[in-house]
């Protein structure tokens, strides 16, 4: 691995922000061929101490969004400071890191070898960059310990699975990934928690059933064009569910459609169209849509699995009768026709769905002997992760302690962090 110069430091209130720069195989497997940038920042306490304290690198949800930008000491990153300094990474694909859109992967040429270049930018590979990371910034032989989000914690347990001998310890932040479940399982079990946050929607703010059946309306008679130039369907309208399941997605979907219409009239304002891109983030984060499907995937193809389901559930019908049900963290194959950012990789796109070598990602013998000290915390009424999965996935995994609690949705360590990982550290620690 060639190692990049260490970059600018700069302070934020209450931190001290660096940033590593390095140089990793797109393939692990050839190591001496191509390679890509990764970005990394680290983060500290003020003070002289904070360089001898342990590390700990935080692993981002997604799959393909970047490590958080810290404004502050406040929240998670606030309270893992008093006992570490901080890594967050720029997964390969992500923010800084040498990045996944249209206009870097279709300079590959046809889409067979999109898909091949894309296919690297799984867990697996996330995973063995961090060991190429550990091993040139810590000394020989130390251990740090992850924290990974969501989709972070899908590649934490490939980490406890395949390279156990670089962790102190593991902390997942509902993201116990349901491992030995497929595609199908995982949507059979999300679908229903996605109806039954639309119930909770409409029942909350009844009054949107007629403010978004009215917006509905308004864009089957088509010709409804977002800033970017897309236009706007009614099945793109459900995309809106993927904020239902954060602690405050209800109260940001209510607002949009509060004032979607322009005064006296049928048209839809430009604050509306504007508003509604700005909380979605498809056209942004194409790693998101690629991939998605591919995190639950080993050995098979995935064909869509989200899409073949969907069927299942008539209430999810963008022309049906009553209320318009909102989606969830589903990906549709359709995404590549209508959202513009995506269509240049529509070819690349579906040869992933149909890809049937996916290596695969958990060692169930080598988890259930994990001796490497692990707590967990899982949402009862997770909309994402699915929380009998989770448990289930749970049981598989050795030295592991979990803690479920209804405290908090999905996002409980951006909403209230500082509480959140302090309880789990206490575990960690014996302490709780």
């Amino acid at each position: 691995m060639t190692v990049a110069p260490k970059g600018s430091s700069h302070r934020v209130p209450g931190l001290v922000l660096v940033d590593h720069w390095f140089d990793v195989p797109l393939d692990h497997a050839r190591p001496d061929g191509e390679t890509l940038r990764l970005s990394a920042r680290e983060v500290r306490a003020p003070g002289r101490e904070a360089a001898e304290r342990p590390w700990l690198v935080f692993l981002q949800g997604g799959p393909g969004f970047a490590a958080p930008r810290p404004f502050d000491a406040g929240g998670w990153i606030g309270r893992a400071l008093r006992d570490y300094r901080v890594l967050l990474l720029d997964q390969r694909g992500t923010g800084r890191s040498t990045p996944v859109c249209a206009a870097t992967v279709t300079l590959r040429g046809s889409p067979a070898r999109q898909a091949e270049y894309l296919s690297h930018f799984r867990a697996d590979a996330i995973v063995r960059d961090c060991e190429l990371v550990r091993r040139r910034l810590l000394p020989e032989g130390e251990r740090w310990t992850v924290l990974g989000q969501s989709y972070g914690g899908f590649c934490t347990a490939h980490y406890l699975s395949s390279a156990p001998e670089g962790l102190a310890a593991a902390l997942f932040t509902g993201g116990l990934p349901p491992i030995g479940a497929d595609c199908e399982t995982v949507y059979r079990h999300t679908y229903p928690r996605v109806l039954e946050r639309n119930r909770r929607y409409y029942a909350r703010y009844p009054g949107d059933v007629e403010r978004v059946g009215r917006v509905a309306a308004r864009l089957r008679r088509g010709d409804v064009r977002l800033p970017c130039g897309d236009v706007l369907s009614p099945r793109r309208l459900q995309l809106l569910g993927l904020l239902l399941g954060f602690s405050d997605g209800m109260e940001q979907v209510h607002y949009l459609f509060e004032e979607a219409f322009l005064p006296d009239g049928d048209e839809l304002g430009y604050a509306f169209l504007r508003g509604y891109e700005t909380l979605l983030h498809y056209d942004t984060n194409p790693i998101f849509s690629l991939l998605h499907e591919a995190c639950y995937t080993e050995g098979v193809a995935s064909r869509w699995a989200a899409q073949r389901l969907r069927d299942e559930h008539p209430a999810l019908d963008p022309d049906g009768d009553g209320p318009l049900h909102f989606t969830g963290e589903m990906i549709y194959p359709w995404f590549f026709e209508e959202i513009g950012a995506l269509r240049p990789l529509a070819g690349a796109a579906g040869l992933l769905a149909e890809k049937s070598d996916w290596p695969a990602l958990y060692d169930a013998e080598r988890l259930l002997r994990n001796e490497v000290p692990a707590v967990a915390v899982v949402y009862d009424d997770d909309m994402y992760v699915d929380r009998d999965l989770s448990l289930r996935a749970a049981a598989g995994i050795g030295n592991l302690r979990v803690w479920t609690t209804n405290a908090w949705e999905h996002n409980g360590l951006r909403a209230d962090g500082e509480r959140l990982l302090g309880r789990l550290l206490d575990l960690l620690a014996g302490r709780a």
